[in-house]
């Protein structure tokens, strides 16, 4: 199995496509970065951005580039000696276009008797033999149906007609009334549709790819990838949604031949991946948690708390635990109950469990549930510690919660095969996009993958993680910045700050919200830290993502129920950071206060993300800065052409000012490169220990082999308000194992202890290799 040293992530769209990123691989190579990673290639709904919306599975999208794009990239990347990893969607296809889906058209189409008819998941009992479709504006719009070439429309919609259904005279509604589809509004689908989504997402469905006929219908193409030897590996989106993970990933490894294999998958605190997953690791949530928290001040948990508090008007920062399991319950009996019904009519009537009954336990179990699936038999546990949580919470549901758990832990039983496919989408709808939004305190913690109420994590508890990923993962991936984060590396590496300067940041806060008030405390807190954290933006960025994060909180104002009142608000105060003089020197002064320690912080995690254990990501564009908020704004255009010339600079002997932009990138590369063509000196993990005044203030480790051969070592700053504060790094000192060169500045430093002042006299992170084979 061919395996990569490094990968950067492309977006590849109708703007940037196959042919693009094949002209980018020369630059990438100069980078340093060894495979080419890609989202999703395969056709998609036309003008689709992210391609997560698979339309048809049997070819490259046109829109993309097409087979001709694909193998224009591969070529250019076999050209420079690198692999390419691309991103695949198994769980579910886009819908949202029926004509634009062949599979999906077909099922509208023949219903039951469709050859794709066991493709989709859907349940046929609950809609008499028909697929729900939540289309319409209301129930009354059936009067707008229009017969047309054939088809049934609604608007620009289309639909197909089933053969024999439609005579001259007929009307729209009587033909609608004939088909293997019914036509409904769109808010009945929370609680009435009867097939399996992504999520919430109605225009996204499940398929069946447990199926083997289904997988290798839909596989076809990704095989002929590598039989083709166009493609090296893959990334796996969202396996938590598949009826059976484990048997999915060992028919991707016999159909790929045994390629690398990563999945999207969020681990927990103290969750593993299950052993039996063929694959590598995960795409790196759990491992950008732990780089980000090294770098958070232990010491501003209780200030931002009493802050948390006071915004809340009580008498105690919020109960995460308590929160996530409302609004976990919350989206089990709102946007997903049509899942947990489908869950509740599962369960044999000879268990006595009345429907509500059941769907009120099912739910609360979920609510309960602490990780995202079990994996049964692995995570039979945590469903039963689930269970009696559940109960605890609900004695009145207990004999229910009883009833229900034999049939959740059987792993033959469909109940349980639904319940550990629908426990995750209530998790990532509850947690992720409700709750992360509502938990404020400190917005590096409420990222992907993360526990918020973990606040930080010490040098000592941050070296034992990587010796078990040493251990354990060492090929899994590492990431600081993708699609999906909530705010991207170096807004977070801002924000982190303020965990160093609460009392400074209370202040502030408190002057805004003066200036500029919204009602409601703890959004406040979440986007102020989000305006300084992606600071400077432009207004249409900002204004994007104030309504969606308050929206997405649900507090005060909802997608489905938009509070014109409150969301006016919201417009004005970010308005009034580019029309306001006084508000705008409130923001750029607190950023001029602390950006020269974000930007040390940006360049310690990106440093330490790229030679720590595991395959590192480079999210496309992030050599610079990026400090782009949650999607669409971490999705935009990238300008290559400035980061070719920098680096070009830096090539030609330009040692970039340290807390620029050139200076992330030349850390980048410097690791990246070396990652690459010096893999012997990363074989290990030993953590280095400091001596002196500031020793806190470093996070330091050796990837020299076990056995004791010097190997890279890597020296961050941590904490650099507090280190300024306190007079800087003074006699603290480490000691280095051999001579040895720092590959940012060339500055070379012999055996021995030396002083961490001199070792980062020009940047906040240096990495060192040995001189001559490490000869002292």
């Amino acid at each position: 199995m061919r395996t990569p040293a490094s990968t950067y992530r492309l977006q590849i769209r109708s703007s940037f496509t196959l042919f693009d990123a094949a002209e980018k691989v020369p630059y990438l190579k100069s980078l340093g970065v060894d495979w080419v990673y890609l989202s999703p290639i395969l056709t998609a709904e036309q003008g689709s951005d992210h391609g997560y919306d698979v339309t048809d599975p049997s070819a490259v999208d046109p829109e993309r580039g097409g087979p001709e794009g694909l193998l224009a990239l591969s070529r250019a990347a076999r050209e420079h000696g690198m692999g390419v990893l691309v991103d695949i969607v198994p769980n579910h296809v886009g819908v949202a276009t029926p004509v634009q889906n062949p599979w999906w058209w077909s099922l509208l189409k023949e219903g039951r008797g469709s050859r794709y008819a066991e493709a989709f998941d859907v349940d046929w009992d609950l809609g008499g033999g028909k697929v729900r479709l939540p289309m319409l504006g209301s129930d009354a719009d059936l009067d707008k149906l229009e017969i047309k070439d054939g088809e049934l429309r609604y608007y620009d919609h289309r639909f197909p007609l089933a053969e024999g259904t439609y005579s001259e005279g007929d009307s729209p509604q009587e033909v609608h009334g004939r088909q293997h589809y019914q036509l409904m509004d769109w808010r009945r689908a929370d609680a009435e549709l009867n097939y399996r989504r992504f999520f919430a997402v109605t225009t996204l469905a499940g398929i069946r790819v447990e199926t083997p006929a289904v997988f290798e219908e839909a596989h076809a193409e990704v095989g002929r990838w590598f039989t083709e030897g166009l493609v090296d590996g893959l990334r796996v989106d969202h396996p938590d949604g598949l009826a059976d993970p484990a048997g999915y990933l060992r028919w991707l490894k016999d159909l790929t031949g045994g390629a690398y294999v990563l999945v999207e998958k969020i681990l927990e605190p103290g969750e593993v991946l299950p052993g039996d997953f063929a694959c590598e690791g995960t795409t790196g949530y759990d491992a950008l948690a732990d780089v980000d928290r090294v770098f958070v001040d232990p010491a501003g948990e209780q200030p931002l708390d009493a802050l948390d508090a006071e915004l809340r008007g009580a008498p105690e920062a919020a109960d995460y635990a308590e929160m996530i399991r409302g609004t976990k319950r919350m989206i089990a009996d709102g946007i997903l109950r049509s899942e947990v019904l489908r869950l509740a009519r599962l369960v044999p009537e000879s268990h006595g469990l009345a429907l509500e009954e059941a769907a009120d336990a099912i739910a609360e179990i979920i609510a309960s549930f602490p990780v995202y699936r079990s994996y049964l038999p692995t995570g039979a546990e945590v469903l039963k510690e689930a269970s009696e949580s559940a109960a605890e919470h609900r004695p009145d549901l207990a004999v229910a919660i009883g009833t229900l758990l034999p049939l959740l832990l059987d792993p033959a039983n469909p109940i349980a095969v639904r319940f550990q496919q629908t426990s995750g989408m209530v998790m990532a709808k509850g947690v992720e996009d409700t709750a992360f939004y509502r938990y404020t305190r400190l917005g590096t913690l409420t990222e992907v993958g993360a526990e918020p109420t973990e606040f930080a994590v010490s040098p000592e508890e941050f070296h034992h993680r990587m010796r078990r990923r040493q251990d354990e993962l060492p090929l899994s991936m590492t990431t600081m910045s993708t699609h999906d984060t909530k705010r991207s590396e170096d807004a977070r590496a801002r924000i982190s700050v303020i965990a160093e300067l609460p009392g400074e940041w209370a202040a502030t806060l408190d002057t805004l919200r003066k200036l500029a008030p919204i009602p409601d405390g703890p959004y406040e807190n979440l986007l102020w830290q989000a305006i300084v954290g992606a600071w400077p933006a432009s207004r249409e960025r900002l204004q994007g993502y104030a309504e969606k994060a308050a929206r997405e909180a649900g507090n005060s104002t909802k997608w489905t129920d938009p509070d014109e009142d409150f969301e006016s608000r919201v417009k004005a105060a970010v308005d009034a950071v580019f029309d306001d003089a006084g508000v705008a020197r409130v923001v750029e002064d607190f950023v001029a206060r602390i950006d020269a320690f974000a930007a040390s912080n940006s360049l310690s995690a990106k440093l330490v993300q790229l030679t720590m254990p595991g395959v590192p990501d480079v999210y496309q564009g992030s050599e610079f800065w990026e400090r782009s908020l949650t999607d669409p704004d971490n999705r935009r255009p990238v300008d290559f052409a400035i980061r070719e010339a920098e680096l070009a600079r830096i090539d030609a002997g330009t040692l970039p000012e340290a807390g620029t932009e050139a200076s992330k990138l030349l850390a980048t590369t410097r690791a990246l490169r070396l990652k690459r063509d010096r893999p012997e000196l990363f074989e290990g993990y030993v953590p280095v220990t400091a001596t002196g005044a500031a020793a806190g203030h470093l996070l330091g480790f050796s990837r020299g082999a076990a056995h004791g051969t010097p190997g890279a070592l890597t020296l961050a700053t941590r904490l650099p308000a507090g280190l300024e504060a306190g007079g800087g790094w003074r006699d603290t000192a480490v000691e280095l194992p051999a001579a040895m060169r720092d590959e940012l500045t060339g500055a070379e430093f012999g055996a021995g202890t030396v002083l961490v002042a001199d070792v980062l006299g020009a940047y906040p992170v240096a990495l060192l290799v040995p001189v001559d084979g490490g000869n002292a």
